[in-house]
């Protein structure tokens, strides 16, 4: 599977752009119920950090977007066209005085739940793996 889409900064475009990447995984992989929670959660997590954050909600600028499987591997690059950030200094929203907070999550869950993360260009980029547990269909 090979995707790579120009998605516009907009909220909305997001949830049908995860359901064609799960439609599209599950016709190449059988894929188990927890893997899939994951990849959406992270697609989501990440899609929204860069159209907030990177693109500071600006429709013109676009999100670059890959989804690509090789060898029981998917593998997820999303890259924004903002500042970037510093991605070793983002804080830990299980210290205790963030507990109560209701944002600053994505970054820390697309970490526990994908089993690579890095980031490029200057936290432009993102790219994260998750292996696939599932047989190969097909």
């Amino acid at each position: 599977m090979n995707i790579s889409r120009k998605l516009p900064s907009r909220f909305d475009v997001i949830p049908d752009f995860i359901l064609f990447v799960i439609k599209a995984l599950k016709k190449e992989y059988a894929v188990n119920e927890q893997a899939l929670f994951d990849i959406k959660l992270a697609l989501e997590e990440s899609l929204t950090n860069a159209i907030k954050h990177g693109n500071k909600l600006k429709p013109g600028l676009p999100v670059d977007v890959s989804v690509n499987t090789r060898t029981n591997q998917l593998i997820i690059t999303v890259k924004d066209q903002g500042k970037g950030f510093n991605f070793k200094n983002v804080p830990d929203p299980t210290e205790k005085d963030r507990l109560t907070r209701t944002s600053g999550r994505g970054v820390f869950l697309i970490k526990k739940i994908m089993d690579e993360v890095r980031f490029y260009n200057g936290g432009r980029s993102i790219r994260m793996v998750k292996r696939l547990n599932g047989t190969k269909r097909g």
